[in-house]
């Protein structure tokens, strides 16, 4: 946990004024995790490297099927995902496992469901950089482990942060790209198709295609 201790302590000094070059922590820190999820999870849920550790009830690690083919990336979790420990459990949640179910004929035990960030945001606000790269090993470690073909990132954040681009989302949702030889599709978050009912038809396109791939 040193070299997180190392990445925490680098974006605390470009907060203060100074300046590096980007890439320098992805290319010179290499982080020592472990290669079981079980242990990853018990050391992310002693994580205090963010301040979000000081306002969260619980780290909402992620789970489903650790040899899941099809993996979900959230943005965070939220209030109820943060008084259970559990992702995606909320009104959003109940939709995801409806597409889940109706367009990939799936359960959630078939996938594996995780965000960009462990802990909670207050009041539910988008995490800050520094949150997201302090909290983005966790979520790289769990990747390499599980090792799926197909990335959904749901939402422009779990998009942002994965492939480090600034493209809305409505502007890659419904294609292909590829990170470290998987395929990564980003597609609405669940929350804003709450909102916006008009693009469900939109996202249930995203996810025929995903199926086809599956």
């Amino acid at each position: 946990m040193d070299n997180l201790l190392k990445l925490k302590h680098l974006y605390k000094l470009k907060e203060s004024g100074v300046e590096y070059f980007e890439g320098f922590e992805s290319k010179e820190m290499k982080i020592n995790m472990p290669n079981e999820l079980i242990e990853l999870e018990k050391i992310c849920k002693n994580c205090t490297l963010c301040d979000l550790s000081k306002t969260r009830k619980n780290v909402v690690f992620g789970e489903g099927n650790p040899k899941a083919r099809l993996m979900l990336i959230g943005e965070g979790p939220g209030e109820t995902e943060d008084k259970t420990g559990h992702p995606f459990v909320g009104r959003a949640g109940q939709l995801l496992n409806k597409i889940l179910q109706n367009v990939l004929n799936l359960n959630r035990d078939d996938v594996y469901i995780a965000n960009i960030v462990k802990c909670r945001p207050p009041h539910n606000r988008v995490p800050t950089i520094e949150e997201a790269q302090t909290c983005k090993p966790y979520l790289l470690k769990q990747i390499d482990i599980i090792n799926p073909k197909i990335l959904v990132c749901l939402g422009k954040t779990a998009f942002m942060y994965l492939m480090e681009s600034d493209l809305p989302i409505s502007k890659v949702r419904g294609q292909i790209f590829e990170y470290k030889g998987k395929k990564v599709v980003p597609t609405f978050h669940p929350s804003y198709l709450l909102r916006n009912p008009s693009a469900k038809k939109e996202s249930y396109k995203d996810f025929l295609l995903i199926k086809s791939m599956l």
